[in-house]
């Protein structure tokens, strides 16, 4: 098992080009699922209450070929007795079935045990999102006049205007950027690329701070991100958490601002304005259009509110 595994990760990222994350997920998933099998042998079947010592000596190995169905739906019910949401349930039964069936296509098992393994229903969470006149005072309620202010306003401009995820900002790089054209190139999940539109008041905003403030970042270390620190290099992930938070104080929204909020904005505003929705799962970089319908139910859930405030009979 644990030899297929490491080739069904290389797989991963050699040919399927899938994120660290993503193939780390996997890995810990099957890994896993292999551990309680390993000792599950010694123990002649007999099920564990808890996870296992980190110091535990080493166990007989797994063929990928012994694994029943069965032992499957017992690893799964074990992991919810020890309290696993049905979301992380839900990754596990993935990883395996997408396992098995690798395993499978290149007959190194005689059947795929895991093709009929259902995957768990998980309650869907509507994506918070702001209303047109809060993003207005976000944007608007940064300084461009204080150190780094243009940079921060070009910044949550873009997030905005395309609906980049946070990763996709911070390698955001010049040569990606046609501002003429009003377009930016970005490599998102599965290092998919993709071309998304940037309005021109974002594209202002961004010329403004590649003219009057980048300049004087450039460092020895600096690269051709476009998004600097103050030392030149690149913005990490956290440091653009704490800019949108610094900005939403600054503009006085009492609400949780963080930089997937406007992503979630984006994508709700362009689909209250009248955007056809196969159009913003390609901006977005949806690989799956049923990800992109949550916003139909947000977008739902604003017409029964402003229904229920303002028609005469609907309280």
């Amino acid at each position: 098992m644990r030899a297929a595994i490491e080739d069904f990760i290389l797989y991963l990222a050699t040919e399927r080009g899938l994120s660290d994350n993503y193939q780390l997920s996997t890995r810990l998933s099957l890994e896993g699922f292999t551990s309680w099998l390993e000792r599950r042998a010694v123990k002649g079947g007999a099920d564990e209450k808890k996870e296992p010592a980190e110091d535990e000596p080493p166990l007989p190995s797994v063929a990928p070929g012994t694994v029943t169905h069965q032992q499957i739906t017992d690893y799964l019910a074990h992991k919810k007795r020890l309290g696993l949401s049905a979301a992380s349930i839900k990754l596990v039964v993935v990883a395996i079935k997408i396992f098995f069936r690798w395993l499978h296509a290149r007959k190194r098992v005689e059947r795929d045990v895991a093709e009929v393994l259902p995957l768990p229903r998980t309650e869907r969470y509507l994506p918070e999102t702001m209303n047109e006149l809060q993003v207005d005072h976000l944007l608007e309620g940064v300084p461009v006049d204080s150190p780094r202010g243009l940079r921060d306003r070009a910044l949550l401009e873009l997030l905005y205007a395309s609906g980049l995820r946070v990763s996709e900002l911070v390698n955001t790089r010049l040569e990606n950027l046609d501002l003429d054209s009003r377009i930016v190139r970005v490599t998102g999940k599965g290092n998919k690329t993709r071309l998304v539109p940037v309005g021109q008041k974002a594209c202002d905003a961004i010329r403004a701070y590649l003219e009057r403030e980048r300049p004087a970042m450039v460092g020895k270390r600096t690269g051709s991100e476009v998004f600097l620190s103050a030392r030149g290099t690149k913005l990490s992930t956290v440091r653009i958490w704490q800019i949108v938070k610094e900005c939403a104080k600054n503009a006085g929204l009492d609400i949780n601002v963080y930089p997937h909020l406007l992503r979630h904005s984006f994508a709700t505003h362009l689909l209250s304005n009248g955007a056809d929705l196969r159009i913003i799962q390609e901006m977005l970089g949806h690989a799956d259009i049923s990800t992109t319908q949550i916003y139909t139910h947000v977008d739902q859930q604003r017409l029964k509110a402003v229904h229920h405030r303002f028609h005469p009979r609907a309280k």
